[in-house]
């Protein structure tokens, strides 16, 4: 039993945005839903695609390429949305992420993780929180409360107060 918790502790979603291949830990990782229609929401900053419904919830959808300033997703085979969990101002988020492709779970041991290095304007080094090598590939690991709690991009407020308006529009559908 111990070693079952360990792994799902070292264990990380990988996952596939252009060229480049993430990482995510699986305790962030709720679902992993095939692509499906997006509601776009009017106004919403360009990161943001739309909203899904979700078991009866509405979940906001994030277009992650464009998040870390890359072309828009383009919906294809092996496009999904990873349904994460966030910490904003202390309270739990579910949050959809468009990717490209899901790879595969890797368990990783302490010795795999090494820091962030300091990289160009490509990706915001403050989003990374380890490098991950497997084999002679690496991996970027996200930290994801940092991706969405950052003031320059992900503005989780506006996340927040479009989830609120769609989920009053569709109660007033409803009635």
């Amino acid at each position: 039993m111990e070693d079952k918790s360990s792994a799902a502790i070292n264990s990380y979603l990988s996952f596939r945005l252009g060229e480049e291949i993430f990482a995510l830990h699986v305790s962030r990782v709720q679902k992993i839903l095939e692509m499906t229609n997006i509601t776009a929401v009017p106004q919403s900053p360009d990161y943001m695609k739309g909203v899904i419904n979700l078991r009866g919830n509405v979940l906001p959808v994030v277009d992650t390429r464009v998040k870390f300033g890359m072309t828009p997703v383009e919906a294809g085979k092996g496009t999904s949305i990873l349904v994460v969990e966030i910490m904003l101002e202390g309270e739990g988020v579910m949050v959809g992420l468009l990717v490209d492709a899901v790879h595969s779970v890797l368990k990783l041991e302490d010795e795999d993780l090494l820091p962030a290095p300091r990289i160009g304007r490509t990706y915001e080094s403050k989003f990374i929180q380890y490098m991950a090598r497997v084999k002679e590939r690496f991996f970027i690991v996200l930290d994801m409360d940092a991706v969405f709690s950052s003031d320059e991009g992900l503005d989780l407020a506006t996340l927040t107060e479009v989830r609120e308006q769609m989920i009053k529009e569709q109660d007033v559908d409803e009635n």
